[in-house]
């Protein structure tokens, strides 16, 4: 299966593991993963003399700069920088080429140059989007985010809760809570699984109640229940809206609507009239003009009744974590997270390391010799868009 965009490190830990029960030759495994050879035994080999923290990716930059750019020219370039800070690298290599027709840099350089000396600062980037991407079924993945205030007229706090579909943009909640609660947040997931079906994936932002910025991994009570339907979670990159574009869209589509039909954005059958607009009415453009009604299909997936224990593959160990979110296994005390009291995590030795897994999610590497219980460097999406 080729590499999906949740998360690069992950796969390759799933890789190794594969790799570790030798159900496989490594060559049908890279066939699998859509890797050469070479590549699956280097993943290999660096996971084997430096565990999960090897298996992310590398700067390709060389040790040794012989062509590197003069430092007469680098001194000009930061020069040019101080008298104009607000322009970006083609404006100051433009400039500098007049006041100094000896010197000629590219922008591309003299944007490298700029990084070196720190003179970028973060509110003066402009991520682009790397690629676009849409699931291939329906499904897949599902988009959730919480509508903005800005623009509503109501006395909200915040925007209605939106649910959308990856692959055919349906959208499947549209609900006015009022806050961000967990409690109306679970009720429009329950309700929303229980009538569309339950989905492989879900992409969701930094925010309340699906984040909690001083818990391990981010995970909050809302965070774990979806994990336990099954659910894979998938966090955006920080301040990168763009990595939820089809979401982002529908909510200017929305105000849009609020804004022309001067309509009150915290009356529910209104926003019930325009989610079913929005679905089977509304022509697409990402879509060739379709509806997204016309793209999307419930879940095979059912939603539970009741929440079961997790069922592990064959081969792990599974444990019952304590109250403190604690390990005991193989004579020693592994601290996990707190987040996962009481609940029970699989756990994959290989050779002197040992991967703790919470359903379908590695989060943490034990050492086996040294007794040192690692997080896995779970990496978000970047600025991937629609």
């Amino acid at each position: 299966m080729p590499w999906r965009e949740s998360s690069v490190i992950e796969e390759r830990l799933r890789f190794v593991v594969l790799a570790s029960r030798k159900e496989q030759s490594i060559k049908d495994l890279c066939a699998a993963f859509g890797v050469s050879r070479s590549t699956g035994h280097l993943w290999l080999k660096r996971y084997a003399t430096e565990g999960s923290a090897a298996l992310v990716d590398r700067s390709r930059r060389p040790k040794t700069s012989p062509h590197r750019t003069a430092e007469s020219a680098e001194q000009a370039v930061v020069a040019i920088r101080k008298q104009y800070p607000d322009w970006g690298a083609s404006k100051l290599a433009v400039s500098l080429e007049r006041q100094t027709p000896a010197v000629k840099i590219q922008p591309r350089t003299v944007h490298r140059i700029l990084e070196r000396y720190g003179l970028i600062e973060e509110r003066d980037r402009r991520p682009r989007a790397v690629q676009r991407f849409e699931r291939s079924q329906p499904n897949e993945l599902w988009q959730m985010d919480f509508k903005g205030p800005q623009g509503f007229n109501g006395g909200s706090p915040v925007g209605p809760l939106s649910v959308l579909d990856d692959h055919s943009r349906f959208l499947l909640a549209l609900q006015h809570l009022g806050s961000t609660q967990l409690e109306g947040v679970q009720n429009t997931l329950r309700d929303t699984f229980q009538h569309s079906g339950l989905p492989e994936a879900m992409l969701m932002d930094h925010g309340t109640p699906w984040w909690n910025g001083h818990s391990p991994w981010g995970w909050t009570a809302l965070s774990v229940w979806i994990m336990r339907l099954g659910i894979r979670l998938i966090y955006s990159g920080l301040r990168h809206p763009q990595t939820q574009g089809k979401v982002e869209r529908l909510h200017g589509a929305l105000q849009r609507a609020v804004n022309k039909r001067r309509q009150d954005p915290e009356d529910q059958a209104w926003l019930d009239s325009f989610r079913y607009e929005y679905n089977h009415l509304r022509p697409h453009e990402a879509l060739d003009m379709a509806t997204p009604a016309s793209r999307w299909q419930p879940s095979a997936r059912v939603m539970p009744t009741h929440l079961c224990e997790w069922e592990y593959p064959e081969g792990m160990a599974v444990r019952q974590l304590g109250g403190a979110g604690q390990l005991y296994w193989n004579g020693r005390r592994w601290e996990i997270s707190r987040a996962l009291c009481r609940l029970t995590v699989g756990v994959e030795v290989i050779g002197s390391r040992a991967l703790v897994y919470f359903c379908r999610t590695p989060v943490r590497e034990l050492d086996l010799e040294t007794g040192a219980a690692l997080p896995i460097q779970i990496e978000p999406i970047g600025s991937l868009q629609d």
